[in-house]
């Protein structure tokens, strides 16, 4: 009896060894089936590509359009753009020029543009420059340029037309969606050099106030030089003013927000596919002014850098927004160059805030939303970019009564956490008293 159960058991288990191997050669077969199918695709794919490029030399009607180089070219353009607005595809001379713009000045019209919803938008004018002077405004859509329409524009063409040479001008119509007014002004450009930090002061007892105008190299090293002056001025609460700045450099935006914040807190972090697109950053600052109460000031001009900012400090509490809802440009940009001196911009990551928020698309919400409008900001702006103390000239507009009510709502936030903070220190001091009584 038990030597034909223990015959039985060894049947079984040959049958169950047979059964897994054929399910692993199953297995095996079923994904060479699977690969060879995708390679079959691609291949097809490509197949399709090659045939419809010789029916295009073959008959269409300007031969001169239809060098291998112009269809290729062109078939890259397409296939890059259906991904996002920003991924793109560059050829040797759009690259070599992106590459110039890094590296330098240029001349141009001072203002930041993207691709919102399809069509080309001012996220922000840069204060001082042609563009701002012109009276454009963070939300214009830029409809034409010099008579061309921009539908179908990618944004390289559309900076390659906006940029050129100091002292020459171009023509652009701009619709202004809040009032749909339909606007043609004639810009001259100019060589664009833009300050970082601006207007440190002190505007109530004990409120700072600075204004970041973009990200760059010197931003943080400036911003600590005017908050060390505002410290000795008996600064102890500030506004920091990140309306209409457009971004710049992700390293200057985590050296700011590190100011802010205790060391080892994550400021910002990317996710794409690939595990080198998986990327944190964190406060590595000494914690100056880690415990200041903080007020930013953002809007739809805001964007990138700026977002990568309000978003982290208040994600931590460290700081309460103000104003109105942020631009919503946070994925990162990959530039790969091909053997020809072209290159692709690939988008590969995004950013995310430390509370797991993504930017991209859908911007920073201020905890205390303040609508500003238009025509009040655009005064704003002009009042603020004249020399201080100046006042307006014969024929000029005069500004002088337009209220800031974001700023004024936020000074308001920073009079009651300064309130709370005394009354907790005197409870805190009159406890200790008490204790130390015999």
């Amino acid at each position: 009896m038990p030597r034909r159960m223990i015959g039985h058991s060894f049947v079984w288990m040959v049958l169950a060894l047979l059964l897994t191997a054929n399910l692993m050669v199953g297995a095996r077969l079923y994904r060479e089936d699977v690969s060879a199918s995708v390679k079959e695709e691609a291949y097809d794919k490509m197949e399709l590509l090659t045939m419809v490029t010789t029916q295009i030399r073959k008959h269409y009607v300007d031969p001169e359009k239809t060098t291998y180089k112009n269809l290729i070219y062109g078939a890259l353009r397409g296939m890059l753009q259906t991904l996002d607005v920003h991924s793109q595809f560059l050829d040797p001379e759009m690259y070599t020029d992106m590459k110039e713009d890094t590296s330098g000045h240029f001349g141009g019209l001072g203002i930041v543009i993207s691709l919102k919803d399809g069509v080309l938008t001012v996220i922000s004018p840069m204060e001082g420059t042609p563009g701002f002077r012109a009276g454009l405004l963070s939300g214009d859509k830029v409809i034409e340029i010099d008579g061309d329409s921009t539908k179908g524009f990618s944004l390289p063409e559309a900076v390659k037309r906006l940029r050129g040479e100091p002292d020459t001008s171009v023509t652009i119509k701009i619709l202004r969606p809040k009032t749909q007014e339909i606007k043609e002004v004639t810009i001259v450009r100019e060589d664009i050099e833009v300050p970082s930090v601006k207007d440190a002061r002190i505007i109530e007892p004990g409120i700072g106030y600075v204004r970041i105008i973009q990200f760059n190299d010197p931003t943080a090293e400036d911003l600590e030089e005017r908050l060390d002056e505002l410290k000795e001025q008996g600064m102890e609460s500030l506004v920091l003013d990140l309306r209409n700045n457009p971004g710049g450099l992700l390293s200057s935006a985590i050296e700011v927000a590190q100011k802010f914040l205790t060391r080892g807190d994550l400021i910002v972090y990317t996710q794409g596919r690939s595990e080198d697109q998986k990327n944190q950053f964190r406060a590595r600052g000494g914690n100056r002014f880690a415990h200041m109460a903080l007020a930013i000031l953002i809007n739809g001009g805001s964007a990138s850098a700026s977002e990568i900012v309000a978003g982290a400090l208040q994600d931590h509490n460290r700081a309460i927004l103000v104003g109105e809802k942020s631009f919503g440009k946070g994925s990162v940009q990959s530039v790969i160059g091909m053997q020809d001196g072209s290159a692709i911009r690939l988008t590969t990551a995004k950013y995310y805030t430390p509370s797991e928020s993504v930017i991209h698309e859908r911007g920073i919400a201020p905890r205390i939303e303040v609508p500003m409008d238009p025509d009040d900001w655009r005064k704003i702006m002009m009042r603020r970019s004249r020399p201080e103390g100046a006042e307006s000239g014969e024929g000029e507009e005069d500004y002088s009564d337009v209220v800031d009510v974001q700023l004024e709502r936020a000074v308001d936030v920073l009079k009651g956490v300064m309130t709370f903070e005394a009354k907790q220190s005197a409870g805190s001091m009159m406890a200790k008293q008490e204790d130390s009584q015999p």
